[in-house]
């Protein structure tokens, strides 16, 4: 009865890994749309001989973004890849367990 625990553990991880996948595509949409942003940005700027992306509080407030946006979109990876290999290792568990129990009340019948 042990592989129902499991199992339960493994459907919560399953459940847990859809939302970082849908938090990461948020993330990927927001990275995007910020990416645009300073692709327009710079193009209305490059009329501006005076402008320099390095002082530009606006362009530099996108930048930051989007560097926030990938550090977090490389953690997502990460706790995704994690929950990959647990939920993995779990369904080999349950499978063990299942088989173990089916062998023993065969062998005890």
């Amino acid at each position: 009865m042990t592989f129902l625990a499991i199992d339960a553990q493994k459907n919560l991880f399953t459940m847990q890994k859809s939302q970082l996948q849908f938090e990461q595509t948020l993330i990927m949409s927001r990275i995007n749309t910020i990416t645009r942003e300073m692709g327009f940005y710079e193009a209305d700027q490059s009329d501006n001989e005076n402008w320099d992306a390095d002082t530009d509080e606006y362009y530099q407030e996108l930048v930051s973004t989007e560097s926030y946006l990938e550090t977090r979109q490389d953690s997502l990876d990460s706790q995704i890849t994690a929950l990959d290999n647990e939920i993995s290792s779990m369904k080999n568990l349950v499978n063990s367990n299942i088989k173990s129990s089916c062998t023993l009340n065969l062998i005890g019948s």
